[in-house]
């Protein structure tokens, strides 16, 4: 049976996915030289955001960042520093997995990039439009790279997108901000995590 069509016949199908991007060790320890300094204090909003997903029975596509171990892969401004400290997000090392507590759902699905839009060099477009799905919402970190060059590419691609302002982190708080005018000045729509819950009917009681 093809994994694409467990989700179908668990509910019908929503035109509606939720993209969780980068929630990863390396990038939310404190001790990793990727660490993004507001990542933590998200990951309470991104478990919500999984449960509204879930609840309303939509889409979810765990994005995760990972690269071989020598580095053959990484992108030309992080080339030198994957080196010097002897690598980051390898394949199978502990800093490359998602936190345990936003651990993908029977039904969701997994996409691995090596890249900042979740869009590029992967399958996700076929993937959505295979789901048929049309809009989409996104949490993660962090948000003037990873988090807004997938919804630049995902308006590109003309789905509605969605930006979660209090589930998705940058590394201060000004940072945040500043893009999340940009993103929406581009037609991202911004909403936080109540929005969302209360857009589908699943708000906590």
């Amino acid at each position: 049976m093809k994994p694409w069509l467990d989700k179908e016949e668990r509910v019908s199908v929503s035109d509606v996915a939720l993209l969780v991007i980068d929630m990863q060790h390396d990038f939310l320890s404190p001790a990793s030289p990727l660490f993004v300094a507001c990542g933590p204090a998200i990951v309470p909003n991104v478990q919500r955001a999984l449960k509204t997903a879930w609840s309303a029975n939509d889409f979810v596509v765990h994005v995760i960042r990972q690269h071989r171990a020598t580095g053959i892969d990484v992108d030309q401004s992080r080339r030198a520093l994957f080196a010097e400290i002897g690598g980051f997000l390898v394949a199978g090392s502990p800093g490359a997995e998602e936190l345990p507590q936003l651990a993908p759902a029977p039904g969701d699905f997994t996409v691995i990039k090596t890249r900042w839009s979740a869009f590029f060099a992967t399958d996700l477009d076929a993937l959505l439009r295979r789901l048929d799905t049309h809009r989409l919402i996104l949490a993660g970190v962090q948000t003037p790279n990873c988090i807004r060059a997938t919804a630049n590419d995902a308006l590109a691609l003309d789905y509605a997108t969605v930006v979660l302002s209090d589930a998705t982190a940058s590394q201060t708080e000004e940072i945040q901000l500043s893009n999340l005018r940009d993103m929406a000045a581009m037609g991202v729509e911004i909403m936080t995590v109540s929005q969302f819950e209360q857009s589908l009917g699943t708000e906590a009681r």
